[in-house]
């Protein structure tokens, strides 16, 4: 038996869907912890793109349990889409595949509208109501999967706090209400259809660890997004960190084994906020043209640049990785030579820590080591052994300066364009 939490080691989007994909052919639950449709996982399997927000990537294999846990906040409407898609596509969904935790909160119609009118590009959110849903769960006004499937509660819950909601809406932020009737209905209808799915998570979780089942606990976004020790206020709404799993679930965290961190090969990240390794040159778009470096969310095209090791040493501490999968190391062929951020400098200090004040950033200048390059196509390479030399001496000085072995490289956005140098399970 193991329980392996993976997560994203920098700003998001570095490739978690397909190593968690691959790393469920040995789990036998797949499990969500935070985050809502504001992530997006995006698989390549066979010739075709699937792109998942909320249900986990292990959906794609028979045989799985996946399971969205309490640390989520769902969109019922996004969901539903999303299941209905998958079995268009011939994957099945049913509740011996699919569990949704009764304690997730979800997503309203005020929430999303809240969204779009505070922020306006201020931090640069996805839009989709994720951070007011956290913000009413910690005011305890939410509103949770339980309450939808159970209309006379739901209606309840719903009576006391509409009104504040709309007189925000059209009050304070100027914007047209919302019809309150149509929102319950529609709330109801599709309580209804997630009804089947719904169960007490943590204990479906607790009874599979005491079986000595493989168990798979997937990371949204990013350590440096995370709500406590990410880059803030430029941060998601909830812990990205390993130990958002423990609450995420409704775990203890003695039942964790393991923790790998998945990061790419150079830094990315989508929306406002600090980014000091960030190239706004040729090379940073070659990056982004050769990477293909738009949100699978948003479509928004991510900021590229060199790698940062302070942000991943940042990352590595606190969610206690052992060991990071690197991908997109394909994206680097043919360049001559590659930097990587070895720590910052502020005037005469020299800075090897993320720092809390974002304020300093701007003025940060960089530290970089320089390292030779490889002309070499390396997509189709199936072991490390076979790498160009310049190749694996770039992944070893990566392992040497994190002090962590990379266990899993990507070298392609194919499941089988994928080198296992370690066997996590």
């Amino acid at each position: 038996m193991s329980c392996l939490v993976v997560v994203g080691a920098q700003w998001g989007d570095e490739g978690k869907g397909k190593i968690v994909d691959l790393l469920t052919e040995k789990s036998d639950i797949v499990s969500r912890f935070q985050g809502g449709n504001n992530a997006g996982h995006t698989l390549v399997v066979g010739e075709e793109k699937v792109i998942l927000h909320l249900i986990p990537s292990g959906i794609l294999h028979k045989n799985k349990l996946c399971i969205i846990g309490s640390g989520v906040v769902i969109d019922p409407g996004v969901l539903l889409k999303e299941i209905r898609e998958l079995r268009e596509n011939g994957y099945k969904i049913s509740p011996e595949t699919f569990a949704i935790s009764d304690r997730a909160h979800i997503i309203m119609p005020y929430h999303k509208i809240i969204d779009h009118a505070r922020d306006a590009g201020r931090i640069g959110t996805t839009g989709r109501g994720i951070g007011p849903a956290y913000e009413d769960k910690m005011r305890r006004t939410g509103i949770r999967v339980i309450e939808i499937i159970h209309k006379d509660l739901f209606k309840k819950k719903l009576d006391d706090i509409f009104e504040e909601k709309q007189n925000y809406i059209t009050q304070i932020l100027k914007v047209k209400g919302i019809d309150k009737e149509a929102m319950y209905k529609q709330y109801v209808k599709m309580g209804s259809d997630l009804r089947p799915f719904v169960v007490d998570t943590s204990i479906t979780i607790d009874k599979a660890i005491k079986e000595g089942k493989n168990i798979l606990f997937e990371g949204a976004q990013g350590g440096n997004l995370d709500i406590d020790h990410g880059t803030y206020p430029f941060v998601t709404s909830s812990n990205t960190v390993a130990g958002g799993v423990c609450v995420g679930i409704g775990i203890g965290p003695t039942k964790i084994d393991n923790v790998i961190g998945i990061c790419k090969a150079y830094t990315t990240r989508v929306g406002e906020g600090p980014f000091p390794t960030e190239l706004n040159d040729e090379t940073g778009e070659r990056l982004r043209a050769f990477g293909g470096e738009y949100g699978s969310t948003t479509g928004r095209p991510r900021r590229c640049g060199w790698l940062d090791l302070v942000a991943l040493r940042h990352s590595i501490r606190l969610g206690s990785i052992a060991y990071v999968a690197i991908t997109k190391l394909d994206v680097l062929s043919g360049l001559e030579s590659l930097k990587v951020a070895t720590a910052y400098k502020s005037g005469d200090t020299i800075i090897k820590d993320m720092p809390a004040d974002f304020e300093i950033y701007p003025d940060l200048e960089l530290i970089y080591d320089e390292l030779p390059g490889w002309e070499e196509n390396i997509s189709s390479v199936k072991s490390y052994d076979a790498l160009p030399a310049n190749c694996k001496a770039y992944i070893k000085y990566v392992e040497k300066h994190l002090g962590v072995s990379a266990a899993i490289i990507s070298v392609g956005p194919k499941r089988k364009e994928t080198i296992i140098v370690k066997d996590l399970f």
